[in-house]
């Protein structure tokens, strides 16, 4: 019987659990770790408080499925400010007449045609879109195909410094194939 406890122990175990020694009666040690300052909840709060919006946007960064030539460097450049800005950038290779095919059977008209591809909760990007633009479109949700900037403006997002740009349009494209200007960009 010498591995199994006294009924004694026990029960001095069970009274210690029920009747906690009074704070000042324990070391400094543990009386320390049991006490917490207004100046550590203060600061945990303000972490939390702070940490919350960004865990926010974390769960709700949108996706944007991005078409491209894998050999386009401006397309990279794109796509790494996207990424820079907070979007989760997935992307495909395509070039040629499949990736022509794909623009033109999603609505968006020959003479708007840039690069790359993007595809955003229903809406489609077209060029070198600018990420304000983006963000103003999926704000609007505008009954729409998407956005694009013809061509390839110097000074665009991924088309070199924007302190050098050159005058652009970024146009809203309409279900029927019409189009207006969504933003203007003067040239630098």
């Amino acid at each position: 019987m010498s591995g199994i406890p006294s009924a004694k122990g026990f029960d001095s175990t069970f009274a210690q659990l029920r009747n906690p020694r009074p704070a000042q009666d324990m070391p400094s040690k543990r009386r320390n770790a049991m006490h917490i300052t207004r100046r550590q909840i203060l600061t945990a709060v303000a972490g939390i408080a702070s940490a919350a919006p960004l865990a926010a946007f974390a769960q709700v960064a949108p996706t944007i499925h991005v078409l491209k030539d894998p050999n386009c460097g401006c397309c990279r450049a794109w796509d790494a400010i996207l990424r820079q800005e907070g979007f989760r950038v997935t992307e495909e290779r395509s070039f040629g007449t499949l990736m022509m095919r794909h623009k033109l059977d999603n609505g968006i008209p020959q003479r708007m045609i840039s690069c790359h591809t993007g595809e955003i909760e229903g809406y489609m990007i077209e060029g070198h879109v600018p990420v304000a633009d983006i963000r103003r479109l999926l704000a609007e949700r505008p009954d729409a195909v998407g956005l694009a900037v013809p061509g390839m403006p110097y000074g665009s997002p991924g088309m070199g410094p924007e302190d050098q740009r050159e005058a652009y349009d970024v146009f809203l494209i309409r279900r029927d194939g019409s189009s207006e200007v969504f933003t203007s960009y003067s040239a630098a």
